[in-house]
Parts: structure tokens; C-alpha cells; sequence
């Protein structure tokens, strides 16, 4: 996970206490798990961003000449 910091915050003890309740984890856990998601929502943000912006110059039938599909669409081989 990389370096870690300890830090101090004042938070509202109702907005903790429900938060714990959601994810059903301690303090350390439960704010990871937040700022998983304000990290991964930014991420996912900047992607949108990006939409019709970026061309590829890939041939999909030309990638999967080499592969077998199962009956789900799944490679085989």
C-alpha cells in the first residue's frame, strides 16, 4: 500500500458512527474505504473526460484471430 501516515481528524461522531455501521469496520478501515471511493470516483471522473477524445488503432477482429470462444464469450484458448 505504500507509505502510511498517521493523522488526526474531527470528525461529526454521527456521520462516523454511520459510516462504521455501513461498512460494519473500525475507523482506520471505514475512512480508507471512503477515500478509496473520492479517489476512484475522480479517477473515473477524469475517464469521463476523455470520452471521444482518444483514438485507438486497434483491430478487434484482428486480435481475436488467434483466440477460441466458449458458448459465454469466454476465451478457451
Amino acid at each position: 500500500m505504500g507509505d502510511m501516515r498517521k493523522i488526526t481528524a474531527f470528525l461529526p461522531s454521527e456521520l462516523l458512527a454511520s459510516a462504521q455501521a455501513y461498512t460494519g469496520e473500525g475507523v482506520t478501515e471505514t475512512l480508507r474505504l471512503a477515500l478509496e471511493q473520492l479517489a476512484h470516483a475522480a479517477w473515473c471522473r477524469r475517464m469521463l473526460e476523455l470520452e471521444g477524445k482518444v483514438t485507438f488503432d486497434i483491430d478487434l477482429e484482428a486480435l481475436r484471430e488467434d483466440r477460441e470462444f466458449g458458448e459465454f464469450g469466454n476465451v478457451t484458448r
